[in-house]
């Protein structure tokens, strides 16, 4: 039971009684109504309930009956109905002034009637009013899937819905902008305890209350829709129905505004970040575009990705790197690393913000290896991505996309890397570009000669071995899981290797001379197995 008190008093035979006090409360809400029939009913008393009596048990002692009228109103009850006759003919004046002190409804029953006689028809009435409201939600839910099949501009949806619903409705995004107000409130009145969180619920000030609910795409709130309802209290079919007509408007709004404003917002960001990096605007500029947006990339660690594809053609390569940026945006792993996307006249570049060091990098190689590889017909054509190291401030920018330039460059020189290739692993390939290939020869052969004359299995086994440790930082269980074979074969390997090649592995002089040799012979490309033509 749902009915205001005033509405209560309308119901017959309730309705052959009066209100004598508290008219300032007659729009609590009663949601059920009990007889008095022990003294300490009022420990028993539930919110919105209002208790009807003979006042037999407060007939002696007019104190004790303002007592108990003052401990009715702090548990919330909706009123007080005494059936005068029986043990008063009058209600005494210390409750009527207190009633109407509190704004605690007092009633006096029709003594024609039993107290059954008035609940049944206070029932009744609330069991019709319950049956006009479900056929009304049931009609307005027609009204709504008939509304979610259509495609109208965003604005016409907001109208409709608010249309069929019967309240006024006002629209607010994620960050607190008005999209849409159809209230009569100003725009900036909206926002009273902004941010809400992810639940329905009641927002009310001195001029205007409303009922909100979240807009939510997947997981993620989007925003929420206010509706201005005069209603001080909501059924559940009444809070369901809200919540259909925000379902329906979050679908659009997703496939519309939100996602035009996100994008949007990306497309400025990037326009930015090409200024930054080729007419010189300041980072402190592109910080402050980021911090009003809640764009989070500069908030932690970043890495920059420049991907490029060639063709002789500007017009045609300009339209690929344009289908290279779509398709990035479109990439299921990349989308799930939130980067921004930029075209440049070298390549496509992506800037991902990277929060967790430990697992992040490789997340990003995994998504762009599978993003390259996915890639079809022309667009897979020489398409390569080069991955900057890791920088934690707007300033470093300009530095991670020289570096990736410079890890194009390299890789291509030198013929390293795959299709993805990082920064970090060509620093040697950097500072030792200027060593003449016969020097780089000679030092391989030098500091290989131990392999000299071997089996050439044994030679190509032996050097994967050594490989796959200098890469996994001298870690052996890393290294006999890479290789797929037991940790004590792997330590046998490198115990023999130094023993072959005279180093120690426990000097960092030695693996680094080791590590040098590696990156000669990828340098030096189909050059470098000369230890292993002379095992031959």
């Amino acid at each position: 039971m749902h009915l205001t008190v005033e509405q209560a008093l309308a119901v017959y035979p309730l309705s052959e009684g009066k209100l004598i006090a508290g008219g300032a409360g007659r729009s609590r809400v009663v949601k059920s109504v009990n007889v008095m029939d022990a003294p300490d009913i009022a420990d028993w008393i539930k919110e919105g309930e209002m208790l009807f009596t003979t006042a037999y048990l407060i007939k002696d002692d007019p104190e004790e009956a303002t007592a108990f009228l003052h401990k009715l109103h702090q548990r919330g009850a909706s009123g007080l109905g005494i059936k005068l006759g029986r043990f008063w003919t009058s209600v005494p004046e210390a409750l009527v002034s207190k009633a109407d002190e509190l704004g605690f409804p007092l009633i006096e029953l029709p003594y024609a009637f039993t107290f059954s006689d008035q609940m049944n028809g206070l029932f009744n009435a609330e069991m019709r009013k319950s049956t006009g409201v479900l056929q009304d939600v049931l009609d307005k839910q027609v009204r709504l899937m008939r509304f979610a099949l259509r495609s109208d501009h965003v604005r016409e949806l907001f109208e409709t819905v608010s249309e069929v619903i019967g309240d006024p409705i006002a629209v607010i995004g994620s960050r607190g902008q008005i999209v849409y107000n159809g209230s009569e409130n100003a725009d900036a009145d909206l926002l009273a305890g902004w941010p809400w969180g992810p639940n329905g619920r009641w927002i009310k000030t001195e001029g205007w209350q409303a009922f909100g609910v979240p807009l939510m795409k997947s997981s993620r709130c989007t925003g929420h829709v206010l509706f201005f309802t005069p209603r001080i209290y909501l059924s559940a079919i009444e809070e369901s129905l809200y919540s259909q007509a925000a379902e329906m408007l979050s679908f659009h709004l997703n496939f519309n505004y939100e996602d035009y404003l996100e994008l949007s917002v990306q497309r400025d960001f990037g326009q930015m970040v090409k200024r930054h990096l080729r007419n010189g605007m300041s980072h402190e500029s592109l910080e402050s575009y980021a911090s009003k947006w809640e764009l989070t990339l500069f908030e932690g660690a970043y890495r920059c990705v420049l991907t490029v594809c060639s063709s002789p053609d500007p017009i045609e390569r300009a339209g690929r790197l344009d289908a290279l940026k779509n398709e990035l945006l479109s990439h299921a792993l990349i989308q799930a690393l939130s980067g921004t996307h930029v075209v440049m006249e070298e390549g496509v570049l992506s800037l991902f913000p990277e929060r967790d060091a430990g697992g992040e990098e490789e997340r990003l190689s995994e998504a762009l290896s599978s993003f390259l590889s996915g890639l079809k017909g022309a667009h897979r054509e020489n398409a390569r991505s080069a991955v900057s190291s890791r920088k934690k401030k707007a300033a470093q920018l300009a530095e991670a996309y020289r570096e990736c330039g410079e890890a194009h460059r390299l890789s291509e020189q030198w013929g390293l890397g795959g299709e993805v290739v990082r920064y970090e692993s060509l620093d040697f390939a950097y500072i030792f570009e200027q060593v003449s290939r016969q020097r780089m020869t000679t030092y391989c052969d030098r500091l290989l000669a131990g392999l000299e004359g071997k089996d050439p299995d044994y030679v190509q086994e032996m050097m994967r071995t050594l490989e796959t440790y200098l890469d996994n930082d001298g870690q052996l269980n890393e290294t006999a899981k890479k290789l797929f074979i037991h940790r004590n074969t792997a330590t046998y390997r490198i115990e023999k290797l130094g023993e072959l090649l005279d180093v120690d592995f426990k000097r960092i002089n030695d693996l680094l001379k080791l590590k040098l040799v590696f990156q000669f012979r990828k340098m030096l490309g189909g050059e470098t197995a000369k230890t292993t033509a002379k095992a031959r």
